[in-house]
């Protein structure tokens, strides 16, 4: 029988949390459905398309979280500012008592049950009985990213070693990366964003693996160039991760043996 041998030295192993471990987006979408359910009975009279309302939404979301972070009132906040961008629009009050509703709706999004992608404990516990170091790097309110974190059993696998930032950036990363001490020559940073995960990875000179989602979220969405995206690994699951650094942990032993 042929067993894998541990690798020449451990790689360490830097996870996204929300749509990389667990689910995230299609919380939002839900919760976003319910917001255009409610805003096409309010605007009937109007005849807004939910396309327009959509359309709007998101590029007040993007906007503020690019100026305020990942804090958790943007959400909310992006629908308040949506229904006052209607209201304004064809001349109806905005009602104090609608705004406090999509405020409690958009809140609500965190009160969903946590749920892990399949393949995640398969993926953590090999990683782990191969002797790597496993780091998990989150963004958003940190009240609400350690319920996750609490709730999945997260810290079997990386213990005190999470970093939790409200603005996930190439800033934050190196600031990661410096504060840590990392070997980036043997560090893995591994998200479904290409903005928060792959281009402050790619940047900071450290390997990346995209972790490719069917419905993403806009703002994660950026071009690469193409010298960059070259040096990034796509895969589609996260029981892929596991070939992706045994292989290159069993290289890093050749070339050093």
């Amino acid at each position: 029988m042929n067993y894998w041998t541990p690798p020449y030295k451990a790689q360490q192993v830097i996870f996204d949390l929300d749509d990389t471990l667990v689910h995230c987006n299609k919380y939002f979408d839900l919760i976003l459905g319910q917001f255009f359910e409610t805003m096409g009975d309010w605007f009937r009279a109007y005849g807004p398309t939910t396309a327009e309302m959509r359309a709007k939404q998101v590029e007040i979301d993007v906007e503020t979280v690019s100026a305020s972070g990942l804090a958790s009132d943007n959400f909310p906040k992006s629908l308040i500012a949506t229904y006052r961008h209607f209201c304004g629009r064809y001349g109806r009050p905005a009602e104090p008592f609608e705004e406090e509703q999509l405020m409690k709706l958009g809140l609500s999004v965190y009160d969903q049950e946590i749920e892990a992608y399949p393949g995640m404990v398969e993926t953590l516990d090999a990683l782990k009985s191969d002797g790597h170091e496993l780091y998990l790097y989150t963004g958003g309110d940190a009240v609400i990213q350690q319920r996750k974190i609490e709730q999945m059993k997260l810290d079997l696998y990386f213990d005190d070693r999470i970093f939790i930032r409200q603005h996930k950036n190439v800033e934050a990363l190196e600031d990661i990366l410096v504060q840590g001490g990392f070997d980036r020559e043997r560090t893995w940073m591994i998200g479904n964003s290409l903005r928060t995960d792959v281009l402050p990875a790619v940047t900071a000179g450290i390997k990346s693996i995209y972790l490719k989602q069917q419905n993403e979220w806009l703002y994660n969405m950026i071009e690469l160039q193409r010298e960059l995206h070259q040096s990034v690994i796509t895969i589609t699951k996260v029981e892929e991760v596991v070939p992706v650094i045994r292989g290159a942990a069993s290289h890093r032993k050749k070339s050093h043996g």
